[in-house]
């Protein structure tokens, strides 16, 4: 963005005497902020950003928002004056995504968004200048800031929409107003808010709301609590393993190097990923139909995806100094995405040895008991062994214990007995699945293998 201070006035409807300076871009925060910003200054339960006006001029800010029941106002700072400066930033981005020519994806799902998020960069970016959302930057100020930080020459802005109850991904869509939609999949986060995966099927289906008339949404086909939305919605084309859907997936094939698979469909083709996962591979079918929707032919989609990057952590491959390989999944952690990174470690032939260390899933509701005890199912002995970390774990534990005949280890909260374990019994023929929700750090348990001894 890059717009005459005049023109943010204009579009917050306010009157301003400031003239003449730049606006070129938008924060929220003194630590990122970049000279040129626009400062937004927000009211927390802890914090009041109204404290840190002055410092962000003196940071290069042009100038800063000011919400008029704030009292104290320093006369002699460049201010616009709003009513609610988190409305006043959500009217910015609406006001310039009005001005944009830019292709807009958005992508909602309980698992893999950001996943599919870099898997359409990736397959786009050779050949169309595009611009994704930065980390975790997906929700009602996420959005507007991803939004306000597109360059004007941007063709493709590929936006990630997250949400914690319903309504949220309607409001996000209608203020992106996306030409395609994906919905990658309807799991068990969020149950806690929602109550019912049928509601979290509901409330990501909202991502429709904002969908261009033109628009076209990629769905999860394999997904039946979908299938009630797509009835009286023409604009949807479905993606999965079953073989009804309009783009199919079949002989995935793990190696040390990624995924390899075949596509039918709209497209037959073969195409490889540097990344493993049968769900990573799943994420790919969003990919390679918005890359056929842009006009990318099948070897340009095939050579894009070949060297497609993922942000860390997502069934991300690290060699261990001891030789071993550790498989980091450790962003985020669900039933539906524990079970299948489950499945890939317990099929897998990268290493004869196959561990897993699996962390506490969070935010599941009333039922989190039944969920990690039902992750007993997807671990059989072909699995070398298995560390629990994590009080939610203690319940996996106690149901494999019983039964299970290979290493087993349950730590609360300390990882030390974890890394000794793994340290004492892997070496270069073992694989190492690391997974669990955001809150359980689990990451803290390679660090160690990956620093020289």
């Amino acid at each position: 963005m890059k717009k005459k201070i005049e023109q943010v006035a204009k579009w917050l409807n306010i009157k301003t005497n400031l003239k003449g300076f730049d606006i070129t871009g938008a924060s929220i925060n003194t630590r990122t902020l970049k000279p040129g910003d626009l400062f937004i200054p927000f009211r927390g339960e802890n914090v009041n950003g109204h404290k840190y006006v002055r410092s962000a001029i003196e940071l290069g800010a042009a100038a800063s928002l000011w919400q008029r029941d704030e009292p104290g106002a320093p006369e002699d700072l460049p201010l616009l004056y709003v009513d609610d400066c988190e409305a006043a930033l959500q009217e910015m981005a609406r006001a310039y995504r009005d001005e944009l020519s830019a292709l807009v994806i958005g992508i909602t799902g309980s698992n893999g968004k950001t996943s599919t998020k870099d898997l359409v960069a990736s397959v786009l970016k050779p050949y169309f200048k595009v611009q994704k959302t930065p980390g975790n930057f997906n929700n009602e100020l996420g959005l507007p800031l991803t939004i306000l930080s597109l360059d004007e020459d941007t063709k493709v802005a590929v936006l990630e929409m997250g949400m914690s109850g319903k309504g949220q991904i309607e409001f996000l869509s209608e203020l992106a107003r996306p030409d395609y939609a994906i919905i990658t999949n309807i799991g068990e986060a969020h149950l806690q808010d929602l109550g019912s995966r049928e509601a979290i099927a509901e409330a990501k289906f909202e991502i429709t709301a904002g969908l261009q008339q033109h628009g076209k949404l990629f769905y999860d086909g394999d997904e039946p609590l979908l299938q009630p939305f797509m009835e009286d919605f023409p604009q949807g084309v479905s993606f999965g393993f079953d073989d009804n859907n309009e783009l199919t997936v079949t002989d995935i094939k793990a190696t040390e190097n990624g995924s390899s698979f075949m596509v039918s469909g709209i497209i037959d083709a073969a195409f490889t990923i540097p990344v493993l996962g049968e769900h990573q591979v799943k994420n790919t079918l969003a990919a390679i139909l918005i890359a056929l929707e842009a006009g990318l032919s099948e070897e340009q989609i095939r050579k894009s995806l070949k060297d497609a990057a993922l942000t860390d952590m997502r069934m991300q491959m690290v060699q261990a100094q001891n030789g071993a390989m550790f498989i980091n999944d450790a962003y985020n952690a669900a039933p539906s995405s524990m079970n299948a990174a489950l499945n890939f470690i317990r099929e897998t032939t990268m290493k004869e040895k196959k561990w897993v260390v699996l962390g506490d899933m969070l935010e599941l509701g009333d039922d989190e008991q039944t969920y990690h005890e039902a992750l007993s199912k997807y671990i059989s002995g072909s699995l070398t062994g298995v560390c629990l970390y994590g009080p939610r774990m203690k319940w996996l534990y106690d149901k494999l214990q019983p039964d299970y005949s290979g290493k087993l280890l349950w730590s609360e909260n300390d990882y030390g007995p974890i890394i000794d374990l793994l340290k004492k019994y892997t070496n270069k023929d073992s694989v190492i699945l690391v997974k669990g929700s955001r809150g359980m750090a689990l990451e803290n348990i390679i660090e160690p293998f990956t620093k020289p001894e």
